[in-house]
């Protein structure tokens, strides 16, 4: 009896803290979740966002027009700063696509189950964020219609890429990123598409989602292959997590620029996306719950578990600024010393200053639990981390380079109107895909949601 006792209580505790809230079923989930894409009026808030979001893209299509038509040199780029906004945002979007993979593969392998709710907005966040940095090294290419140089193809003037250049690294580490997520992605899909097939009512909308179920009946055997084919894209996104910004710190890495030759680099690279990648899950999915009403589905443990994943990389990030000081002075190196001294008292002084307050002193409040629980105060520190790991990708990029070995050749880099124009144009990309995916695919996965649906229930009528 007593035996019988402590377990029962020991799956109350484990269920105070529910992956998802009491109350949800089978059908309610399934209701809940494919209403949002199946509603036949679209909310006015949805067109709201969206139309500022579509704005902002404008933005973007008229600035790549006006660059491919008058040069790299509409740019603050100069002279011996050659990489500037363009390179600034191509790492910062590629680090904010980390999360996604980070949720659904090594999460899925470690089998954590509050992952479920939350991956598949990753994931998408992941391909988006992806678009977004891929844009930039073809744009600061200046002649993008040449960009296929970079790839290994057979010509008639015998010309290859320079495979020692970790800028061709890049080329295949990204589209290999991008291919695998986008896979992984469509896979997980799959099952909802069918759902979303047998509940919509229009004809045309039933045809499309059929077509994209690709013949899904949920059978025995279609479950035993989903199953093996998506643990296997698992296995095969979980080392690109680690490679891929890994590959773009090496584009800094091998340089002789004080501040950039590191072989911390990898490490900190990783442990800094992964961080700025899980405060934009947190910026997005916050408002996204309280609009939809998710709050069953996107409980307080799935952002409590991602504001500890915020605090140890965050820690990590902030470890990796300690000992770039300490190499800085320990390696005698008079170049890495002033690259350093630099930062601190340099004419971008102010910015290296901003992101240790955003990187460093805020997400301290993420050790306390009342924080942690409180939306408005997780929301407002994730954005600020995702203004602080730009405002690092900027220091590394352009402090470091606008102080090179030759002072007479020293400058300040200014970004233009047309800098920001296509920034915030991405922006705009980013979050007009993302309000088209949240109405027209399902945004949470229903089929692993009812899992622990139906793995609560049993427990709780078993015990």
């Amino acid at each position: 009896m007593q035996s019988s006792k402590t377990v029962q209580d020991a799956v109350e505790a484990k269920l105070a803290t529910p992956v998802i809230a009491r109350g949800q079923t089978y059908v309610s989930v399934t209701r809940k979740i494919s209403e949002i894409v199946l509603a036949k009026d679209t909310p006015r808030g949805w067109f709201v966002g969206f139309t500022l979001a579509f704005a902002l893209l404008m933005g973007l299509m008229v600035g790549a027009a006006w660059l491919l038509l008058k040069g790299v040199g509409i740019w603050g780029v100069t002279i011996p700063i050659g990489w500037g906004l363009a390179i600034v945002n191509f790492v910062w979007w590629i680090g904010i696509g980390h999360a996604g993979t980070l949720i659904s593969a090594i999460l899925l392998l470690f089998r954590q189950e509050w992952r479920t709710s939350i991956n598949r907005f990753a994931e998408a966040m992941t391909l988006f964020a992806v678009a977004a940095a891929g844009m930039f090294p073809l744009l600061h290419l200046g002649r993008a219609w040449f960009a296929y140089w970079l790839m290994p193809y057979p010509n008639t003037m015998g010309l290859w890429p320079q495979f020692r250049s970790p800028l061709v690294w890049d080329v295949f580490a990204i589209s290999t990123y991008g291919l695998v997520s986008l896979l992984f992605w469509f896979v997980g899909l799959i099952p909802d598409l069918a759902t979303m097939r047998d509940r919509a009512t229009h004809k045309a909308v039933k045809v499309i989602y059929g077509l994209l179920a690709m013949g899904w009946r949920g059978s025995a055997m279609h479950w035993h292959r989903y199953q093996k084919t998506y643990l296997l894209l698992a296995a095969l996104s979980t080392p690109l997590v680690v490679s891929v910004h890994s590959i773009v710190s090496l584009d800094f890495a091998t340089g002789v620029i004080p501040g950039w030759h590191s072989t911390m680099f990898p490490p900190y690279f990783v442990s800094g996306a992964i961080f700025s990648g899980f405060a934009m899950v947190l910026t997005l999915i916050i408002p996204l719950r309280k609009f939809y009403n998710l709050e069953g589905l996107i409980t307080s443990r799935h952002l409590n578990n991602m504001a500890k994943i915020m605090l140890v990389t965050g820690s990590i990030v902030v470890y990796s600024y300690m000992m770039e000081m300490f190499f800085a002075w320990y390696s005698g190196n008079e170049f890495e010393q002033f690259a350093i001294f630099n930062r601190f008292v340099g004419p971008y002084a102010p910015l290296y200053w901003a992101l240790m307050f955003c990187n460093a002193v805020v997400p301290q409040l993420l050790w306390f639990n009342r924080f942690r629980a409180n939306e408005m105060v997780l929301w407002i520190v994730a954005l600020v981390v995702n203004v602080g790991m730009w405002l690092e990708r900027f220091t590394i990029v352009v402090t470091s380079l606008s102080r090179d070995f030759l002072p007479s050749s020293w400058d300040v880099y200014t970004p233009t109107a047309w800098d920001w124009i296509i920034f915030a144009g991405t922006i705009g990309l980013f979050l007009s895909m993302l309000f088209i995916f949240i109405r027209l695919v399902p945004a949470i996965s229903m089929f692993e949601v009812r899992e622990l649906v139906a793995e609560k229930e049993g427990r709780l009528t078993h015990h």
